[in-house]
């Protein structure tokens, strides 16, 4: 399962794709919105994307941890607007041990922060920004 999805994040439907009788391992990171950003009270954010590309990098990108490191994978990226704690993106990894399953899962999250064409607004009290892309990603904002 790689896909963007405009509804809430659920782990249990990730944990049930990945899981096999042969893993002794499963790692998850949970990317959720926090309050607080670049010194100022966040009070949701939206997060956009250039659909087509995004799911076809997020996809991509889960492929290429099956391969790797031969581990069974969910990627999952929300779109629109979270509030504070709702999660944005989920990736769930599954494998005989436990070495392979963390670095799959920091490669997936590093990646996609760098290459997908998503993007997140913040919103505070007095106003919203766009937030520049990580380090090494390649993408405009919108209006940009």
């Amino acid at each position: 399962m790689f896909q963007l999805t405009r509804a809430p994040i659920e782990l249990a439907p990730l944990l049930s794709v990945v899981q096999r009788d042969s893993d002794g391992a499963i790692t998850s990171f949970l990317g959720v919105v926090r309050n607080h950003a670049r010194g100022r009270r966040v009070i949701r954010m939206e997060y956009h994307a250039y659909e087509p590309m995004a799911a076809a990098l997020i996809e991509q990108v889960g492929r290429e941890l099956e391969d790797r490191w031969s581990v069974k994978a969910a990627i999952v990226h929300r779109l629109g607007c979270l509030e504070i704690g709702e999660a944005s993106v989920a990736i769930v990894v599954a494998s005989p041990h436990r070495a392979e399953a963390f670095a799959a899962c920091r490669h997936a999250i590093e990646r996609i922060k760098a290459e997908a064409p998503i993007w997140k607004k913040e919103f505070y009290e007095d106003g919203s920004t766009w937030v520049e892309q990580e380090p090494g990603g390649s993408h405009s904002m919108p209006g940009g």
